[in-house]
């Protein structure tokens, strides 16, 4: 099987690196991403890397919108792929530029920048060693985001920041430059703060839901790294802080969807619990027999961003990427065999007597609840 697949990738990379028709390349992408999404191919990559990294130079500088976006994404998964070191190095020496190019490109396709706004927070946080490029990179991610900060007066920093394609943008750019934060120095974290904590707020204003929760889980963020440096830290503006978080974690606004409203609720409540109380929940990962416990805001950050990726394939490259594993202090991969495997698992038959006791007891509890309730009359 494994053989078949790696036959179909090499037509799909022939397809990418030759042929003319944008459609055929796009397929091609697309192919290439869901392999590398959810399997382990670092020898069939290795070989290869310059290869695709070329053909991922041209699609970004000569493709259009959809096209760029595939490429930007499998930029990024060909880093988390090679991992740390001097191959996934000269992919991003490549590419580097070219990411920034489009992202501060104001006449560039907006999905494009979009696109290069994730993939470039991320491919730094794998591949950069140089903490002062890791800064400049958070510059170019603070020109963009700083754009849809809401002044005193209620105007806007950037008359065309209020967009819904400009806003995502800047939504975009603000949780790669939060991602980044992850790494910084302390020196670096405490400038942040300075600069940031009092601006980001306004943020929280935003029309748009998922730059309001951009903020405010940024802004949860910083608190904890703040903390982490000092336990005594505070801020002046605390009270007015924790009321507008409050306000967002019990908005009962008519003029927004529900669904928003329900989401934005679910995570201001974290938020505001984590300025005020200091506290996090946690959530556990499983994969294969191992667990992984999401147990801090830099935490959730660094695994949204490679979930953002590999999306599905997340649970596997937990389980098997070296790389990835390092990153949230795994170890080396675990080995477990088919027989242990097949023990772990629960049969149907079981599967089957748990379902009906569980069924049962709840048609109890609900019966039990039905009987206590008071008959009301016709009238």
């Amino acid at each position: 099987m494994l053989h078949k697949l790696l036959q179909t990738l090499g037509l799909h990379l022939l397809l990418f690196y030759l042929i003319d028709s944008a459609k055929t390349r796009q397929g091609a992408l697309d192919g290439l991403k869901a392999a590398m999404a959810t399997r382990i191919l670092y020898e069939f990559i290795s070989d290869r890397r310059m290869t695709i990294t070329d053909s991922i130079e041209r699609c970004l500088k000569k493709g259009k919108g959809q096209e760029q976006c595939a490429a930007a994404s499998l930029a990024c998964l060909l880093c988390i792929q090679l991992g740390s070191g001097v191959e996934s190095e000269e992919v991003f020496k490549t590419l580097k530029p070219i990411f920034k190019n489009i992202l501060l490109d104001g006449a560039a396709n907006i999905q494009t920048r979009q696109a290069c706004a994730t993939s470039l927070g991320l491919c730094t946080l794998v591949v950069e060693d140089d903490i002062l490029d890791v800064y400049a990179t958070m510059e170019s991610f603070e020109s963009l985001f700083m754009r849809s900060y809401v002044k005193e007066d209620g105007r806007w920093e950037s008359p065309l920041s209020s967009t819904p394609q400009t806003t995502l943008l800047h939504t975009n750019a603000l949780l790669s430059w939060a991602l980044l934060l992850t790494i910084c120095t302390g020196s670096q974290v405490k400038a942040v703060t300075r600069k940031h904590l009092p601006k980001l707020p306004r943020l929280l204003e935003n029309d748009d839901v998922n730059m309001r929760i951009a903020a405010g889980e940024t802004i949860a963020l910083l608190f904890e790294l703040a903390r982490d440096m000092d336990p005594a830290f505070e801020y002046d503006d605390w009270e007015p802080q924790c009321d507008k978080l409050n306000s967002l974690a019990t908005d009962c606004n008519k003029h927004r969807a529900k669904t928003d409203k329900r989401k934005q609720r679910s995570v201001f409540r974290d938020v505001l619990k984590a300025v005020e109380e200091r506290d996090f929940q946690a959530e556990t990962i499983r994969f294969s027999t191992e667990r992984m416990t999401i147990d801090s805001w830099v935490r959730k950050r660094t695994y949204d961003a490679f979930r953002e990726f590999v999306g599905s394939g997340m649970n596997y490259h937990l389980q098997a990427n070296e790389f990835i594993r390092g990153v949230f202090e795994l170890g080396p991969p675990v080995l477990v065999d088919t027989a242990t495997l097949k023990s772990m698992k629960i049969s149907r038959f079981e599967r089957h007597l748990y379902n009906a006791a569980a069924f049962k007891a709840r048609t109890k509890a609900r019966n039990k609840f039905r009987d206590k309730r008071v008959d009301v009359g016709e009238f």
